[in-house]
């Protein structure tokens, strides 16, 4: 059975349709000047317009980078979309896969989530594939009927696939809301998501909580034993907030 201290923490930052040209550069020199490798590995999951001004701000430092969505085609009439290949040219480390905004607002099924994390996976990139439930699910008492649903397609790619991904579990009931799940929810999850993976001898994949993290409750949420770092909205934003997060 695999160990949390064989499983490096990471904490990510996820922008979501925010920035500037300078609103950025201040950001992100007061992420490269931290070095934040010390205390865990951090990266931040920027607009694709922003991709460029990353690379420059960040390359030779610790702190990585990547995309918020990637196209689960290679190339072709696509119009909008944007090709792992593409990412990779930009030095890209990550991409989200199947964040609930990208589920509720674009209709993101389950199967369209794993075929963006394999076309990820095919360009070099690390996806990250998020699952989690809403409100009124909790509330139904299905939250791990409905993680194991959305989870099926990512599990079903095999081990030596998994093994290349991050997952995150973000109920969207605390995202962006203020509203956190306890630790013991979240690792009551995270705890479900990791016995399916050591089913398929993938127990060392990273395992990543997101829901209105901050440095007030990141402490105890990375106290549980599955949860290994965090996916950062708001907090992310502010570079003395993110860097403290990690440093939780």
């Amino acid at each position: 059975m695999t160990s949390v201290e064989n499983r490096a923490r990471l904490v990510l930052g996820n922008w979501k349709m925010h920035g500037s040209l300078a609103e950025n550069a201040a950001l992100l020199d007061a992420l490269r000047a931290a070095d934040p490798a010390s205390h865990c590995e951090i990266g931040v999951c920027v607009p694709f317009p922003y991709l460029a001004q990353a690379a420059s701000a960040l390359g030779g430092s610790s702190v990585s980078w990547g995309a918020q969505d990637v196209s689960a085609h290679a190339k072709g009439a696509y119009t909008g979309e944007v090709s792992g290949a593409m990412l990779s040219e930009f030095g890209c480390r990550w991409t989200l896969a199947g964040h609930s905004e990208r589920r509720s607002l674009h209709g993101e099924t389950d199967q369209a989530v794993a075929d963006k994390a394999r076309a990820a996976l095919d360009a070099g990139l690390t996806p990250v594939v998020c699952v989690g439930e809403s409100l009124a699910e909790r509330e139904g008492g299905n939250t791990l009927g409905v993680i194991e649903r959305q989870l099926e397609p990512i599990l079903a790619l095999g081990a030596d696939a998994l093994a290349r991904m991050v997952l995150a579990y973000e109920p969207v009931w605390a995202i962006g809301t203020g509203r956190t799940a306890t630790p013991e929810q979240a690792q009551e999850v995270h705890g479900a998501i990791r016995v399916a993976l050591r089913g398929l001898g993938a127990g060392q994949v990273r395992v990543l909580y997101g829901g209105s993290v901050k440095a007030a409750n990141a402490a105890t949420l990375f106290a549980m034993p599955d949860i290994d770092g965090a996916l950062v909205g708001g907090a992310s934003l502010v570079a003395d907030e993110f860097l403290r997060i990690a440093a939780a």
